[in-house]
């Protein structure tokens, strides 16, 4: 019971060249933030070169609630906003040229 007081959970992420988005790498418990990063940092320096290096503590992190995400499913009818939107492109200007030569002939 009093390691898990003891201990509390961090969230890390990098960013391995300017210009590049930070990334979430891992989950690691630390007793404090200082001791977190310096666990980040020995993991990940011995492995690859990175520009920047977050650990946040996850409690810190806000999530989303039920709410929020079912608002965020009503507007899920965006697909002209991505290529897939544009898929039967095609086939709807044949259909149309087809119907505007009917309605003149």
């Amino acid at each position: 019971m009093a390691s898990e007081q003891f201990y509390e959970a961090f969230e890390v992420f990098s960013r391995k060249r300017d210009g590049l988005p930070l990334e979430h790498r891992f989950s690691l418990t630390a007793p404090n933030k200082e001791m977190a990063y310096i666990m980040a940092k020995e993991n990940f320096f011995r492995r690859e070169a990175v520009k920047e290096l977050w650990v946040v503590s996850r409690k810190e992190v806000r999530k989303m609630t039920q709410e929020e995400r079912e608002a965020f499913q009503l507007m899920d009818n965006k697909a002209y906003r991505e290529t897939r939107g544009y898929v039967d492109l095609p086939k709807k200007w044949k259909e149309f040229n087809h119907d505007t030569k009917v309605k003149e002939g």
